[in-house]
């Protein structure tokens, strides 16, 4: 299903639209606008007749209120990271352009309350470098970190490598501010572990891609910053031997497991290929591996004891059959670099049909097979290469066309494939996003597994927060009341 092509507003009201912010953040020079109107995998491509800028909350309000009014579609965009075109603005042209990037002050930090309140345009490594400098932790961290925006990671509840210990976005915000479609502003900046005070609004907006409202503040939760930190990368043979790894490193370290990632032999063939500076760290080779992440409250020789013990059991349980263990922090961080780098080093291979599921974690093994088996039935010679955060369940199941395939006519095929895919993760209790959230990519799937009164649910609320249809369009939810 496609939504309504938009109209394109006419000159003078893009001229009223400019005034709220000034000429010289109205933009819409057709070079200037390129970086914003491409997502990071290049599937999608938007036109826009131009891109505002809002200095402050009230700019903010200013331009949502004269939309509604005018019936004038405007489409978010947090540092353009995202994986599924939910900050695209159509291929028709009518959309406008919403960019927080000018909103990036930091109010307050907050070390006795743990908290950080800042503004939805601050760069995320920006938040972890300020909690740092107050000796606090913002435990968010992904690869796109130096250039993702707060109100866009919070409108994607977005997940990252620390969700195991940590929670997602959900669970590291206590407070937002939002200005709704209207133009009215909703402070529920509040600092409060507890507050049981009616519905939890702040959970309508975390996650809705920018469909009900604008984020434009908001209070994270910080925590204290780890006296000890240990990284291993190990060798095994099998996912399930990678399961029960898990499970033992889970039981002995508890919440001091911070992370713990699974790799295929493919992922380190891949990024030592392509990406520079990567190298396999073991001597040989192994089918699969696992990088495990520990983060303690005590030393540094406590989390090396914990880690060492972890890899003592796994090896007698013959589960570990070969390990490497960080003896620094840039060894640590070139471990994590290569997980890190494995989405990207499969450009170069040619074309790529991803995924980003979830599965129950004790459903992992089986879900691997069975999508093995089922991609290379309908893809003789496709070369899955399937990682992701194995503590929380979520698998980036990306499979590489095959060596000398053409590459148009299997990213043809990228829907049909994403059904088979899809449909053994939900038959296991899964689901068809993780963490990239839905956008204009999986819209019309979502539609299709949680159809019923779920979507029902979803629709009265976006017409109760929306009536106007004027919010990110096209995205996340299909709506024939859509501007």
């Amino acid at each position: 299903m496609t939504s309504p092509s938009p109209n394109v507003p006419d000159a003078g009201l893009l001229s009223r639209f400019a005034a709220l912010v000034g000429p010289s953040y109205a933009v819409t020079d057709a070079e200037a606008l390129t970086p914003y109107l491409k997502e990071s995998r290049g599937l999608y491509h938007g036109t826009t007749p131009m891109l505002l800028k809002p200095g402050t909350v009230d700019e903010v309000a200013a331009i949502l209120k004269l939309a509604s009014e005018t019936g004038t579609p405007i489409v978010p965009q947090g540092g353009n990271t995202g994986h599924v075109a939910g900050g695209m603005p159509r291929e028709a042209g009518g959309d406008l352009m919403l960019s927080l990037e000018r909103l990036t002050r930091i109010h307050a930090i907050d070390p006795t309350g743990n908290t950080l309140t800042c503004e939805a345009g601050c760069v995320l490594a920006d938040i972890q470098r300020a909690a740092d400098g107050v000796g606090r932790l913002f435990p968010l961290s992904l690869g796109s970190e130096g250039s993702a925006r707060i109100g866009g990671l919070l409108s994607t509840n977005a997940g990252g490598t620390a969700v195991l210990a940590y929670g997602n976005m959900r669970q590291l915000c206590l407070g937002l501010q939002v200005v709704l479609p209207t133009g009215e502003i909703w402070n529920g900046l509040r600092r409060l572990k507890k507050d049981n005070t009616g519905y939890d609004l702040r959970d309508l907006f975390i996650g809705a891609e920018g469909t009900l409202g604008v984020i434009t503040a908001a209070v994270l939760k910080l925590f204290p910053r780890p006296r000890g930190h240990q990284v291993a990368f190990t060798g095994l043979s099998s996912v399930e031997d990678a399961l029960a790894l898990f499970e033992r490193a889970a039981d002995r370290a508890g919440p001091a497991l911070t992370g713990f990632e699974l790799m295929p032999r493919i992922g380190v063939d891949f990024t030592s290929r392509h990406i520079p500076g990567v190298r396999d760290p073991l001597p040989s080779a192994h089918p699969w591996y696992a990088l495990i992440d520990i983060s303690t409250a005590d030393s540094a020789e406590g989390a090396q004891a914990l880690m060492l013990a972890i890899l003592e059991e796994g090896h007698e349980a013959e589960l570990v059959r070969d390990a490497v263990v960080a003896a620094s922090d840039a060894q640590a961080q070139a471990l994590w670099h290569m997980r890190e780098s494995m989405s990207p080093a499969q450009k170069p291979e040619g074309g790529s049909i991803k995924h980003d599921l979830s599965v129950p974690v004790a459903a992992i093994p089986a879900f691997m097979a069975a999508a093995d088996a089922a991609v290379l039935k309908a893809i003789p010679g496709a070369r899955i290469c399937a990682f992701g955060h194995m503590g929380d369940g979520n698998i980036h199941y990306n499979i590489s066309q095959p060596v000398g395939a053409d590459t148009q006519a299997f990213l043809a095929r990228w829907r049909e494939i994403n059904a088979i895919v899809h449909a053994i993760a939900l038959d296991l209790g899964g689901s068809i996003s993780a963490e990239h959230g839905i956008g204009q990519l999986k819209r019309d799937e979502l539609a299709e597994v949680r159809g019923g009164i779920e979507i029902a649910l979803m629709q009265r609320i976006k017409a109760a927060f929306d009536p106007a249809g004027i919010m990110n369009p096209g995205k996340l939810l299909a709506m024939s009341s859509q501007a």
